[in-house]
């Protein structure tokens, strides 16, 4: 090729008989070698590195660690050919059509999430992907007063439109908080023997940055 300008990355200096394309479909060239059989501009050009410049803005590159979520794959006309699918076009004329295949990793971003929301007692997930918002906790469900504000607060948050779960078990309140930290419910209104009286409960966020402590009063 003439006028055209050739690129070889640094990694090809000195190698010698590698195999290269012959700019012809299903054709390679054997024993070629650059400056022998053909001349480019040797540069660092397979793995960008921290700091190197963008040609089109100038600025540098960062290299942050980071978790693949989610995929596309260009399959082409592989499986379409083989399955037999055709489609009618924009002519009414039957086409192979180009197959794409997507994939989204939830449990991927359920592990991220964890990874950057949890402290010693389990996970702290956000809201909007934990399995519930809120949930309520009468201490003693065995107390009719707990129990009947508990319910009304759970009926309430239903009413406002929130996930909400009523920890109704006959369990001690620590086998319950501690179920709730390990399933990673953000908040948790606790309903005792003093908030039913004032037909209310205690709001305790799972999240420090939500670092406040409210206490619910009746309507």
């Amino acid at each position: 090729m003439k006028g055209v300008t050739i690129l070889a990355d640094q990694a090809l200096a000195g190698r010698r008989n590698m195999i290269a394309g012959a700019n012809r479909n299903d054709y390679h060239l054997r024993h070629v070698t650059l400056g022998e059989d053909f001349q480019a501009e040797v540069c660092d050009l397979r793995q960008g590195g921290a700091g190197d410049g963008c040609v089109r803005c100038g600025g540098r590159l960062e290299v942050v660690k980071t978790v693949e979520i989610g995929h596309i794959f260009k399959l082409g006309h592989k499986y379409s050919e083989a399955m037999g699918l055709r489609v009618l076009n924009a002519d009414g004329r039957e086409v192979t059509p180009i197959m794409g295949s997507y994939g989204i990793g939830i449990e991927r971003i359920l592990c991220c999430a964890i990874e950057l929301f949890h402290d010693k007692d389990g996970m702290m997930l956000p809201a909007a992907i934990a399995p519930f918002q809120v949930v309520v906790t009468p201490a003693n469900n065995g107390d009719a007063k707990q129990r009947e504000a508990a319910e009304r607060i759970y009926g309430e948050c239903l009413g406002r439109g929130l996930d909400a779960l009523l920890d109704d078990r006959d369990e001690r309140p620590g086998v319950k908080f501690k179920d709730a930290d390990l399933i990673g419910v953000p908040f948790r209104i606790t309903v005792g023997e003093k908030t039913a009286r004032r037909h209310g409960g205690a709001g305790d966020p799972r999240h420090p940055a939500d670092g406040r402590r409210a206490g619910g009063g009746g309507r």
